[in-house]
């Protein structure tokens, strides 16, 4: 396909509101791929050239971008006789100037590129042949962001331009804002699992299949190619297709599986009547880590690989991890573990925000000495080549303590076994009075689901019985921010919105939060908004007019949020509202998908 097909269809996409219209376009996208096309495909629709787990970034900021705009702008500012010194030459920083100005009125780096493309074309040296495919582009697109060392900046401004030089505008657009990360087309990775299935089984029969294949490896890319190549295989035959993906989707060691999350209940009481013999263990205020365990070594030379639980690469944030080839008795394995702070004097656990300053490229060395790290593992996902999530979480736990021979730093997580409510009332309440979370509740014999399905996992409310002050957080979406007055408008925000989802992933305001902020947290929050800004209402949000905020960011920033209760509200779009809502941090451990969900609000 022709990058300048493809991006057309990348342009009605952004078009379409509906997201039942933008599954149909995605899947009339993926019946038009070449086999060597999908996986690229998949990863440019969504704004990358990796899967999500994985980092391969451009290195390229928006005043490149426009340096590198600049030149073509130059070239047909040359032709058209503006632009030009008394000397006949082009002011290159007269073309920066004009093209800055572009830039700072619509503030769109997509926009910008189109116009100046569509200028560019007009001159005589423009050679407009828009025959360079979307592999093609892909791989210029790699060359840009893997150039590294002396001189790589002006390497990569001057491959861009080449390519920007090989485009249509449309395809120039698009290049430009996958350049800065400001892609976004409004569809989820659930998106393109439901256009996947459309496009092999006519409907949405093969989601639940797909998701499930998507949980024990995150790479729809990858997905994408070996569904669609098993359906041309099978001739689109279901239960084949079935049966194979099963059996070739395994979890693979140094891909992350989707981790499993926790459902909310209010009383242990209510928790045995659902769950029955349960496993209760300790809730960390940590960081969840996956942990990829391989002596062999994964393709980039390492043997350990980490992941959080929104699927961002951690290996560098902990050192401590190196232990791993003395600690576990197999050659490859994957663990889920909480990493927490402690303070090796005191053996005191840490706080989170205490944790999470371990969330730094640099000076690791440093933080490590000052923060070090002890992991919980609580759970094993595969051992060897063999995956485990399909085994009861009794025979997890019982392989677990064959798989790793513990030392100061990586433990296994402590539990109980019990079918007593009174017992599990007393594990929660004693783990809160050590300065824990309470407890985590998991049914004995279920086996890892990733996500919040089901009732494999739950968490009890801090205080059980309590009336009036919600003694459980939520995690909430910052959708954007209004403008400070008086005292702060030397913040520059006032006051932020912020959201819970829904089962379609779409964003419905739940609170206006104006109070119980710190002066410094006020500044955090501009300069983390301003980041996120957008200038449109992102399509993920239902936002009342009156709500609108001054600026839109997009879905990202995830914040915990306490409050005294919740309220029925005419104005929300979620139709409940927080009453004294305030912020506890920043979730920087957390992606905006991992929100409170309205159906467990009923729990709060």
């Amino acid at each position: 396909m022709l990058f300048s097909d493809f991006a057309k269809r990348l342009e009605i996409l952004e078009q379409t509101n509906s997201r039942l219209e933008m599954m149909y376009q995605l899947s009339d996208a993926y019946k038009s791929f070449e086999k060597d096309e999908i996986k690229v495909a998949s990863y440019l629709m969504q704004g990358s050239l990796v899967p999500a787990y994985l980092s391969l970034e451009f290195q390229l900021s928006v005043k490149m971008v426009i340096r590198a705009l600049a030149q073509l702008y130059a070239e047909y500012s040359r032709d058209s006789g503006s632009g030009v010194s008394l000397f006949g030459e082009v002011d290159d920083s007269s073309s920066v100037q004009q093209v800055t100005k572009l830039y700072k009125s619509s503030g769109d780096v997509g926009i910008v590129a189109f116009e100046v493309v569509t200028g560019w074309l007009k001159t005589d040296s423009a050679k407009q042949k828009n025959s360079v495919s979307v592999v093609q582009v892909y791989e210029k697109l790699v060359e840009i962001a893997q150039e590294g060392g002396a001189g790589s900046q002006d390497r990569k401004l001057q491959k861009l331009v080449e390519l920007l030089k090989s485009s249509d505008p449309i395809s120039a657009k698009f290049i430009t804002r996958i350049i800065v990360g400001k892609l976004r087309l409004g569809f989820s990775a659930m998106t393109i699992l439901d256009a996947l299935s459309w496009a092999v089984a006519g409907s949405k029969t093969h989601r639940v299949l797909l998701e499930n294949a998507y949980q024990n490896r995150a790479d729809t890319g990858e997905l994408a190619q070996v569904y669609l190549q098993l359906a041309a295989d099978e001739h689109n035959d279901l239960s084949a297709i079935e049966k194979k993906l099963d059996e070739k989707y395994e979890v693979a060691t140094g891909i992350p599986v989707v981790p499993a999350l926790c459902q909310r209940l209010n009383s242990a009481h209510e928790i045995i009547e659902k769950m029955g013999t349960v496993i209760a263990e300790p809730k960390y205020d940590g960081l969840r880590v996956q942990i990829h365990y391989s002596k062999k070594g994964f393709e980039n030379g390492t043997h350990i690989r980490a992941f959080t639980r929104n699927l961002d690469e951690v290996t560098h944030m902990f050192p401590e991890l190196s232990q791993l080839d003395s600690v576990l008795k197999v050659a490859e394995c994957v663990l889920d573990s909480e990493a927490i702070g402690y303070d090796p004097k005191t053996e005191k656990l840490l706080p989170f925000q205490e944790t999470i300053t371990r969330k730094r490229k640099h000076d690791v060395g440093e933080a490590s000495e000052k923060v070090p790290i002890r992991f919980f593992v609580f759970d094993v996902l595969s051992s060897g080549n063999n995956s485990l999530i399909k085994k009861t979480l009794r025979e997890r736990k019982e392989l677990l303590k064959d798989i790793i021979k513990e030392n100061r730093t990586i433990k296994i997580t402590d539990y109980i076994t019990t079918a007593d409510p009174t017992k599990l009332h007393s594990f929660h309440e004693k783990k809160l009075q050590e300065g824990l979370e309470g407890a985590v509740i998991k049914q004995i014999d279920s086996h890892y689901q990733s996500g919040r399905k089901g009732w494999s996992w739950v968490k009890i409310k801090e205080s059980e019985g309590s009336s009036g002050k919600l003694k459980d957080t939520l995690d909430l979406v910052v959708m954007g921010y209004y403008v400070g007055r008086g005292k702060r408008s030397q913040f520059g925000v006032g006051a932020f919105l912020v959201g819970v989802i829904n089962e379609k992933q779409e964003v419905k305001t739940i609170a206006k939060i104006g109070t119980g902020l710190s002066d410094e947290q006020f500044r955090e929050l501009k300069q983390r908004g301003d980041t996120l800004a957008v200038k449109m209402q992102p399509k993920e949000y239902e936002v009342e007019k009156s709500l609108i905020p001054d600026m839109w960011m997009r879905p990202e920033l995830v914040v915990e949020i306490a409050a005294d209760e919740i309220t029925k509200s005419p104005t929300h779009s979620a139709k409940v509202a927080l009453r004294f809502p305030r912020l506890v941090g920043f979730r920087d451990d957390k992606n905006w998908t991992d929100a409170t969900t309205i159906t467990e609000l009923k729990n709060f």
